[in-house]
């Protein structure tokens, strides 16, 4: 198959981008989107230019490093998936496909199709761990776990934290990517003695970040590839609004 690509081309953070036209020729149905990517690279720098940038790692839509804007979708579109999990089989001999890196001010242009998402990490180094002494390893029917509580946490801790959530709201908000955080943790027993101070730690940290408010508008849970729910967000309202009540009263 052969398409058309529009892809945005930028030095770094300070210099202006632009949109680039490429032809990608005699790309296998059966290729991967990333894989498709790499041909193209290939045609560029035999013709003596310089490749397109992006990220990748796993391959395996488990580490979300692959992270890009596809015809205004992010990671295209493609319901529960990843760039690298998004295959050349959903789309058409001929179409043509614009590549953008993810957009919000919290994430800034690198080069290319690469952001800076290192606003996610100091989120979570501002509380999404569980730093008091909880003891060696112990018998798993020793701790109980509500079921809904365990499943709930899994469900949370899905949230591989690529960003999409940030580049599909119009906010540039991280709000699913924080409630997932800091619910996975608030659901389990070993997560209750610092549930309070994370809560508003985590919440103050995406704030000086520059990441937006949420609006409850959705399109973060519609792009997620791990589908996390924007329940979660509730929940940590929820939690916010308790900690910061017990912070009043000297209670944190």
């Amino acid at each position: 198959m052969n398409l058309t690509l529009k892809v945005w081309r930028q030095k770094d953070s300070k210099s202006p981008g632009r949109i680039e036209t490429y032809a990608a020729k005699n790309i296998p149905e059966s290729a991967s989107f990333l894989e498709m990517l790499d041909i193209v690279n290939e045609d560029i720098m035999h013709a003596g230019g310089e490749p397109i940038m992006f990220e990748s790692d796993c391959r395996e839509g488990i580490c979300g490093t692959c992270s890009m804007v596809i015809n205004g979708y992010a990671h295209g579109g493609q319901r529960g998936t990843t760039v690298c999990q998004l295959h050349m089989r959903h789309f058409k001999d001929g179409d043509e496909l614009t590549i953008e890196p993810w957009r919000a001010a919290a994430f800034p242009v690198v080069r290319d199709l690469v952001v800076n998402r290192s606003g996610l990490d100091r989120i979570i180094q501002s509380g999404g761990y569980v730093s008091v002494r909880t003891g060696s390893a112990v018998d798993g029917n020793a701790l109980p776990v509500p079921k809904k509580n365990s499943d709930l946490a899994m469900d949370a801790a899905q949230c591989i934290g690529c960003g999409a959530c940030v580049a599909a709201c119009k906010n540039g908000s991280a709000m699913l990517f924080l409630s997932a955080k800091v619910g996975h943790l608030g659901l389990l027993p070993q997560g209750q003695p610092e549930r309070h101070r994370r809560v508003l730690n985590m919440v103050r940290q995406h704030d000086q970040e520059g990441f937006g408010n949420c609006t409850n508008q959705y399109e973060c849970e519609a792009v997620c590839p791990k589908e996390i729910s924007s329940t979660f967000i509730t929940r940590l309202n929820r939690d916010y609004a308790v900690a910061s009540a017990r912070e009043l009263l000297g209670a944190v």
